[in-house]
């Protein structure tokens, strides 16, 4: 069970990085000084997803990773 909490700690690490690393945000130092109409606008479409998906990633990754320390607690060695 510990293995593969172990895996999934990895795919789910993996998982965010990726998720992070595919949103938009503006293009070098042209975000810093955006317009107010474009600071302020709603996530659509994959954005959305990609921002809902990171979010359950970091989830799953702490429910994870409290689960193996639990595990890891609770497992008497002899």
């Amino acid at each position: 069970m510990i293995k593969i909490l172990t895996v999934s700690e990895f795919i789910l690490a993996a998982l965010i990085v990726a998720s992070v690393l595919l949103q938009q945000r503006g293009t070098g130092l042209g975000g810093a000084f955006a317009s107010e109409a474009n600071a302020y606008r709603s996530k659509r479409g994959i954005e959305k997803l990609l921002y809902r998906a990171t979010i359950l990633f970091a989830v799953l990754l702490i429910v994870s990773v409290l689960a193996h320390l639990y595990l890891r607690l609770t497992t008497v060695t002899v």
